[in-house]
């Protein structure tokens, strides 16, 4: 595996050491597409959702559950009832049945459940760290950012950010709100379906398994409203290009197995990519057809000093923020090291919260076109910077494999 970051020299005069990233990779984990239909839920903290009695698969017109027989035994081995499940079952958090493992996730669509009123009240998955979480490798971290205050995006998103959205998801703590990007998808140019966000918005880590009702919002209100204005908005409002499921998510084995609620844990793998599908339909359109756009990804951005600057968009959801806005930072990065062992991340300015988690940053290359080289992971618990990890090969493999999985279709 080829060095992802040039050799450096760090304080203790440990000599010149090469970073390498673990060609482990997660498994792509295809998911149940099935088509389940849910009332409106409240937007409280345990993250209710009241399925309806009916419940019709996709081009349906009994109101039957359409289920082929691969998918049935498949939900049959990890001992998912489907009717249980769009009944809440799927609220039963109890360790022993949460899925973890790399091919085991599973996100059926329950139609309606994210609602205006539930993605208003989704609240941030916190990676907050302090001071005794970075203080490993001193000799590739550069001194601490000054502050930079984002600035909020001018509506309509989907034109000055089309390929930004929001993240949502719904774990044991309630129902949780990340950022994510539409990225280019290699087996389908011009027509992806694919998503970058950061790994902490999909999986637990080390201490979990998957989170479910995994769903993509692209250009969440459009038109930049006030959370007044949003309290009787309907779901054209907030999600106009619709909401889009994942079918398909893919982190990092590292984040698995290394990934914790707080601090750097699992950081410089923290980053996933999941495949998504419209819940209402798009006819026949892709998501990157629907939004207009979709981003390349550089596995190889230049070094830290090469770099002039990079933005960050994201939606914050932790005070002051209100989660309801899209902002921008653009800094000049610096290194971030955590870990001896893993990758250098990257480091800027950003008075962004959580919430802005998963988030992409863009670089503007060479040839003068934008990429997306990170994805926030984490930030201290005051504010004032985010750091993100260096995607080099381990990301790209991850990447690959969502959409080798899905090129023949």
């Amino acid at each position: 595996m080829r060095s992802i970051r040039p050799s450096s020299t760090d304080r203790q005069g440990r000599g010149r050491r090469t970073r390498r990233a673990s060609s482990s990779l997660a498994a792509v984990a295809l998911a149940s597409a099935l088509a389940l239909t849910a009332t409106a839920c409240g937007g409280d903290d345990q993250a209710d959702g009241n399925p309806s009695a009916s419940a019709a698969a996709a081009g349906s017109g009994d109101g039957k559950v359409r289920i082929p027989d691969d998918l049935r035994q498949k939900l049959k081995e990890h001992g998912i009832d489907v009717d249980k499940w769009k009944n809440g079952a799927w609220k039963d958090w109890n360790r022993k049945d949460w899925l973890r493992e790399a091919n085991d996730f599973i996100n059926p669509i329950i139609k309606g459940l994210w609602d205006p009123n539930r993605m208003r009240h989704a609240g941030d998955p916190d990676k907050g760290v302090d001071d005794n979480d970075i203080s490993g490798d001193q000799g590739v971290t550069d001194p601490t950012p000054a502050p930079v205050r984002a600035r909020q995006v001018a509506a309509p998103y989907h034109v000055n950010a089309a390929t930004s959205g929001k993240v949502f998801f719904d774990s044991p703590e309630g129902h949780m709100v990340c950022s994510g990007t539409v990225v280019e998808d290699p087996a389908h140019p011009g027509k992806s379906n694919l998503v970058w966000t950061a790994g902490h918005c999909v999986h637990a880590g080390r201490s979990g398994g998957w989170y479910r009702n995994l769903a993509f919002v692209p250009s969440y209100n459009n038109a930049a409203k006030s959370v007044d204005q949003l309290q009787n908005a309907a779901r054209s409002d907030i999600a106009p290009y619709g909401v889009w499921w994942a079918d398909a998510a893919q982190t990092s084995q590292q984040w698995i197995d290394q990934g914790g609620e707080t601090g750097g844990n699992g950081a410089p793998y923290d980053f996933a990519v999941i495949h998504v599908t419209p819940e209402q339909g798009s006819g026949g359109k892709s998501l990157e057809e629907t939004v207009g756009g979709a981003l390349p990804v550089d596995f190889d951005a230049p070094a830290v000093p090469k770099v002039r600057t990079m933005t960050a968009s994201g939606y914050p959801a932790a005070p002051p923020y209100d989660g309801q806005l899209l902002y921008r930072c653009e800094d000049r990065p610096g290194r971030l090291s955590i870990d001896r062992s893993a990758p250098t991340m990257y480091r800027i300015g950003c008075s962004m919260t959580g919430g802005a988690s998963g988030g992409g940053w863009v670089e503007t290359g060479a040839d003068g076109k934008p990429k997306l080289v990170s994805n926030t992971s984490i930030g201290p618990v005051t504010a004032g910077w985010l750091a993100g990890p260096r995607l080099g090969d381990v990301a790209k493999g991850v990447y690959q494999s969502v959409s080798e999985k899905f090129a023949g279709r």
